[in-house]
């Protein structure tokens, strides 16, 4: 995205040991994991009933857990902002919901007034070890989803996501050189590892989701799967859908969602 490499060229440049702008999340100090991502109301999520609310808080948080995951570490604490008129229980009510399941509390935050309900979390996170980057693939090593693709755009958006926290792990256990989530769409976030590395692609098969489209599980988004890559003989899961080449034009087609920044 533009605005991002604008933004890189702004911010100085990390010190040896921690990545900063550029992945899921930023490894400082210490290995401590760090981001935030924001849900904005007729962006993200449209009505304002207690079920729409309740959504919102559950996808805020997964959104943040899962790029946690996608470094290969542990959600450890949240902090969570609420800008503009809204109901706080239910709101709350799935911010709390997700926060327990992925053992990950809710710690401190702030409340402001705007004129459209903006929810940001930040997470902090931890690795033991070398986290994950998009940076490591290399020529030859095989690419891997954690699981089928295209769930969330075949239900409309409505179907609760999922950060898979435990496949990051493992696949970080495991020797897994690259990885990502699949937040815009498998195609873009694919295309991002890919650039990232400096290495082509040569997809195979790629696994569509029950009830979804090829379409669907190329560019729908949403689905928090994780696609990481490693050498052909790693131990760690998921579904191969191709392989990392030594051309870097060849590239899927950038479908997915991109914001207009």
């Amino acid at each position: 995205m533009a605005a991002i490499s604008r933004l890189e060229r702004l911010l100085p440049p990390p010190p040896p040991g921690e990545t900063w702008i550029g992945d899921d999340a930023a490894v400082v100090a210490g290995g401590l994991l760090l981001a935030i991502d924001s849900v904005v109301q007729g962006v993200h999520f449209v009505g304002d009933s207690e079920g729409d609310l309740e959504a919102a808080g559950w996808r805020v948080v997964v959104r943040n857990v899962s790029d946690i995951a996608a470094m290969g570490g542990e959600p450890r604490r949240l902090m969570v902002s609420v800008a503009g008129t809204v109901d706080l229980d239910a709101l709350y009510a799935g911010i709390i919901a997700a926060a327990e399941a992925y053992s990950c509390p809710v710690v401190g935050g702030d409340l402001t007034e705007a004129d459209a309900v903006v929810i940001t979390a930040a997470i902090t996170g931890s690795v033991e070890g070398p986290p994950v980057l998009r940076s490591g693939a290399r020529p030859g090593d095989v690419i891997y989803v954690s699981g089928p693709l295209g769930g969330a755009a075949a239900s409309g958006y409505k179907a609760r996501p999922q950060a898979r926290v435990a496949e990051g792990r493992a696949a970080r256990r495991g020797g897994a050189t690259a990885m990502i989530d699949v937040s815009d769409g498998f195609a873009l976030d694919l295309r991002r590892l890919a650039q990232a590395s400096g290495v082509g692609v040569r997809l195979e098969e790629v696994p569509v989701a029950r009830g979804a489209t090829q379409a669907e599980a190329m560019g729908g988004g949403d689905d928090y799967e994780l696609i990481y890559t490693g050498r052909a003989d790693a131990a760690i899961g998921g579904i191969r859908v191709g392989v990392c080449t030594d051309d870097p034009t060849k590239l899927p087609d950038p479908a997915g969602w991109t914001h207009d920044l």
